[in-house]
């Protein structure tokens, strides 16, 4: 059995953070049976993050090579039918939310101090095994990395208009497809979606938030692939 190792649910999503919630969808996009482990217990993860997988006392880390070994070692075909340039098309979109959206998602948690009580209250309440505690050491290290990765040197204005511009290039992207590549949900749904999903359902009226609440194929997308994955 596959054991899904991730952080806390919240807000009726499957993980709190894009790339777990990333990898619960892709898995169950392919229809493969898991199990999951939630936990903020990063000591056993591969690199120290989550999330992380186990299949046959094999572990792997690190969301996109869990999909790459699910991919080959099930003989996956959800990805098959794509072109090389959808191929590169996917890489390129992968990029602007694991490397520059995250920082500006976690930011507006952590970093911005309107929004860190209301969503260190929902944690707490959906994972009652942390403690406050737990959380003011989280923000403190994060802050840390917001600082030396450069997101922290900035105003808050600058950081929401940096993320707010890529959830323009996606919602740009998906005009009024169905999803990314058609009519058809592939392995890069599942990556938008945990990103999407992550500021849409979640209750903190971030600019973020309301970017996509006013944006005209955003909010329709992330309500399709959530209905789709809870079908299948």
């Amino acid at each position: 059995m596959i054991t899904l190792f991730s952080y806390p649910q919240m807000w009726g999503l499957l993980d709190n953070n894009p790339y777990g919630l990333k990898v619960h969808a892709f898995l169950r996009l392919v229809n493969l049976n898991y199990q999951t482990h939630y936990t903020i217990d990063t000591e056993q993860a591969p690199r120290r993050k989550l999330p992380y997988l186990i299949d046959e006392h094999k572990k792997i880390g690190d969301s996109n090579y869990i999909i790459d070994y699910l991919t080959t070692k099930y003989q996956l075909k959800i990805d098959s039918d794509l072109s090389p340039s959808q191929r590169i098309f996917e890489l390129l979109i992968k990029r602007t939310l694991e490397e520059h959206l995250y920082w500006v998602m976690s930011y507006s948690r952590w970093q911005d101090a309107e929004n860190f009580p209301l969503f260190r209250e929902q944690f707490l309440k959906g994972y009652p095994k942390a403690t406050s505690e737990d959380l003011e050491r989280f923000q403190e290290a994060n802050i840390q990395k917001y600082y030396a990765q450069g997101i922290g040197r900035y105003e808050p204005f600058e950081v929401y208009q940096a993320g707010i511009k890529d959830l323009e290039m996606i919602s740009t992207l998906l005009e009024k497809k169905e999803f990314m590549f058609g009519s058809n949900p592939h392995g890069i749904d599942a990556c938008i979606y945990g990103f999407l999903a992550n500021i849409y359902y979640f209750q903190i009226d971030t600019p973020l938030r309301k970017f996509v609440l006013e944006s005209k194929n955003l909010p329709q997308y992330c309500e399709r692939f959530h209905q789709h994955i809870q079908a299948v």
